[in-house]
């Protein structure tokens, strides 16, 4: 059998840059043992697995070595699929039904993609000896949610982080975000390692942003807020916080589309 398979760059507005995800549109699902084997062979931080479901679709995210709760870039690239390849000319949000829930993408008038995700705000904790190990930085506060929250003096000091990959992946189930607030117009800054979950650094990670958004909202005063996630790649997002949700923004870029034989 053949599976479609498209390589999308998400938060990024050009090829190179963003988080990049494999998005493969099923009719059934496979079972897991496949899917992870898939996701392990193209060794991106997500492979995304759909299947139509009622006017929606339901969703699912492996890393290459493990299924996840919540993937934001490459729920953002599975819309962009689906705008683009599956349903041209759709004009209606995306429906996800995934193990976090209902979450939609919706397109905007400019092209870029705006998407509802559930909140997820840190709550203040003692620095485990593995982070800060992990880390070799001064943490100014230390927050945990689905991931501990390490925030830092400036945006050098996340950009210039050197992590000790074994440390941090003693955390595990936890991956670990560091932040601080940005430089040039830039309202926070951010970079996610999850070395437990097979993701030594993720490029942009949209999951983590249900943290950082409340949080930098809060402490900044701002309803919308402008960030980027300064991994070697980089991909910029617009958040706003809206209650219980947080609403996401940002572009997504085909970089190639084919075939996968089993």
């Amino acid at each position: 059998m053949t599976i479609p398979v498209y390589q999308v760059d998400a938060f990024a507005d050009r090829p190179f840059a963003g988080n990049p995800a494999a998005i493969c549109p099923l009719d059934r699902w496979l079972d897991a043992p496949t899917m992870q084997a898939i996701a392990a062979e193209n060794n991106l931080a997500e492979t995304a697995f759909l299947v139509p479901e009622g006017e929606g679709w339901a969703l699912r995210w492996f890393t290459p070595t493990v299924e996840v709760d919540l993937c934001g870039h490459a729920t953002l690239a599975s819309a962009y699929v689906i705008f683009e390849h599956l349903e041209p000319g759709r004009t209606a949000p995306v429906a996800f039904g995934t193990r976090s829930g209902r979450l939609t993408v919706a397109r905007m008038q400019d092209g870029a993609l705006s998407m509802d995700l559930p909140a997820m705000p840190p709550a203040p904790c003692d620095t485990p000896a593995e982070l800060a190990a992990g880390l070799g930085a001064g943490i100014l506060e230390c927050h945990v949610a689905a991931n501990y929250m390490a925030v830092l003096e400036n945006e050098k000091a996340v950009r210039t982080l050197a992590p000790d990959m074994a440390a941090l992946a003693r955390l595990h189930p936890h991956g670990v975000i560091a932040t601080a607030a940005g430089d040039d117009g830039c309202d926070f800054v951010s970079r996610f390692f999850g070395p437990s979950f097979g993701i030594p650094e993720d490029p942009v990670t949209g999951s983590a942003h249900c943290t950082l958004a409340p949080y930098w909202a809060a402490r900044l005063g701002k309803a919308v807020l402008s960030a980027r996630q300064v991994s070697a790649r980089g991909g910029t997002l617009v958040c706003e916080p809206l209650g219980d949700r947080v609403r996401l923004e940002g572009r997504a870029v085909l970089f190639l589309e084919g075939k996968i034989r089993l």
